[in-house]
């Protein structure tokens, strides 16, 4: 599919495909015809598409494992993970309310750490592929002819193989989880549409698709390239279906960057 629609697409290869738009405005033209469809995907937006899908968690430490048997990278990683958590969990006492819930699951203390700027092993994703776009926008980009990503997850996909021979190898390599946290501590979460994934150590998200999906002409994960033009176009437009900064961090931090973004608007 090429220039009736302004977009190309590669071919799906291990249940993974590119997909590269003329303009950020037939966005919403490529979900509709470039992606038949689009439920029970998640989608995530990166300000540059050279970026992997991986945590902030793997990216920093990813020094501390030259050299490293491989042998034992994983214990490692679950070493540094595991005393990373623990000294979070002791780092936030009294400092989340007069009244904090009880976390007992591992996952919901990794997602309040997420939104608070710890390096966690999640990854953030949002249920509106619009959202995904206002933050593959949001920031200027470090340098110039930068094309920008919208990334698109089939969470059934992803969650259940199909196919009685790819299930059955699915069931013998590492899983890749979606996490919903439940507790009230994460409004943004909320206002985002948000949730998580946590792939396999050391492990980016379109690596685990290439490797457990093979050879699978199904498409699973599609990233969606954009160029780097009337990025501040992009946001008006967001701004008008009321994607923005004070709807999706609702707090003062939202407050604030929205009238930064005002104030960015009216000196264009």
């Amino acid at each position: 599919m090429s220039s009736p629609h302004r977009w190309t697409r590669s071919k799906v290869r291990n249940g993974f495909r590119t997909a590269t738009l003329s303009s950020w405005e037939v966005f919403d033209g490529f979900l509709r015809k470039g992606m038949p469809d689009t439920r029970g995907y998640v989608w995530r937006g990166q300000r540059d598409a050279n970026w992997k899908l991986t945590s902030t968690f793997d990216r920093l430490t990813e020094k501390s494992l030259v050299g490293l048997d491989p042998a034992l990278e994983g214990d490692y990683r679950g070493y540094l993970a595991d005393n990373h958590l623990e000294s979070f969990k002791l780092s936030v006492r009294g400092r989340r309310g007069s009244h904090p819930s009880r976390i007992e699951d591992e996952d919901e203390w990794w997602a309040i750490g997420q939104h608070q700027g710890l390096a966690t092993p999640l990854l953030d994703w949002t249920e509106s592929p619009f959202v995904a776009l206002y933050f593959a926008f949001l920031e200027a980009a470090e340098s110039h002819g930068t094309m920008r990503s919208v990334w698109a997850l089939s969470s059934y996909k992803a969650a259940s193989p199909f196919g009685p021979v790819l299930s059955a190898a699915f069931e013998s390599k590492p899983k890749i989880k979606f996490v919903r946290p439940k507790l009230d501590e994460n409004s943004r979460l909320v206002a985002q549409a948000g949730l998580f994934t946590r792939a396999p150590r050391g492990t980016t998200v379109e690596e685990w698709v290439q490797n457990t999906f093979e050879p699978t002409s199904e498409v699973v994960l599609v990233q969606i390239k954009l160029p780097d033009v009337d990025r501040s176009e992009c946001l008006k437009a967001l701004d008008l279906m009321n994607i923005n900064q004070l709807t999706l961090f609702p707090d003062l931090y939202g407050a604030s960057q929205h009238c930064n973004a005002a104030l960015e608007s009216e000196m264009l």
